[in-house]
């Protein structure tokens, strides 16, 4: 079951953070788009277990349902992206318990590396990329320290989204070399470099410390259930050396 929900997670993160972009997003509302979305997770799904079931083809009925309850419904922001997230991981675990053994029966059976190698992928993917999509949409919630932290601001055009990105990978691979106090490091060392540049205006540093702490939890949280969810796999045989 472990093996069948990783590969279905990890075409999931592929097909939603990285095969998605920007105009597919605002374009969703029309049907066409919608479907070929569906059908991208569908092909994604495919390649991911190495093998064509009709149990994918629910999957991604599945996913195109949810998609369309979001888009056409009243629902926005953050809550609406968690929503629909947590109901797309809710069919992933659906499927994969129904037929457990789906990965069994594809091309990557019997390979944990490749498995292995899926979980890592998809943790760094819902780290740095979802993390980026869920802390943009909380900070929309606070329109008003936003324009309070942009006045008289020169700053890059994209930092705070680049510098976000570069965080949350930083995370992930301090944790995944078992590195914990680097984030120690990480956090002290913005502070002196960001919060410093906003002192004087309370709205801004405060704007500031809740996108860095969202930043930096997100990216944690998530790097931990990706290791245990490594963790569950079939370990990677390693071949002693011969005599």
């Amino acid at each position: 079951m472990i093996e069948t929900f990783t590969a279905l997670l990890f075409a999931h993160t592929l097909a939603d953070f990285v095969f998605q972009p920007r105009w597919m997003v605002t374009t969703k509302r029309n049907p066409a788009v919608l479907l070929l979305h569906a059908g991208l997770v569908c092909a994604l799904s495919v390649a991911a277990i190495g093998a064509w079931s009709p149990w994918i083809a629910a999957l991604a009925a599945v996913h195109l349902a949810i998609d369309a309850v979001k888009t056409y419904g009243p629902w926005a922001g953050l809550g609406a992206f968690l929503g629909d997230q947590l109901a797309h991981l809710a069919s992933l675990a659906g499927i994969a318990w129904l037929v457990p053994g789906l990965f069994a029966q594809g091309l990557w059976a019997g390979q944990p590396l490749v498995l292995h190698g899926a979980a890592l992928t998809a943790g760094l993917i819902l780290a740095v990329r979802a993390g980026g999509f869920a802390v943009g949409l909380l900070m929309a919630d606070l329109g008003p320290v936003r324009s309070a932290r942009d006045e008289g601001t020169d700053g890059l055009p994209g930092g705070g989204e680049w510098i976000g990105l570069l965080e949350r990978t930083l995370i992930f691979v301090l944790m995944l070399a078992d590195a914990m106090a680097g984030i120690g490091f990480l956090i002290a060392a913005k502070s002196i470099l960001r919060f410093g540049a906003v002192a004087e205006n309370r709205a801004a540093s405060e704007y500031v410390i809740i996108g860095t702490l969202a930043s930096f939890a997100w990216a944690i949280a998530a790097t931990f259930a990706v290791l245990e969810l490594a963790d569950a796999l079939p370990p990677i045989a390693v071949r002693a050396p011969s005599p």
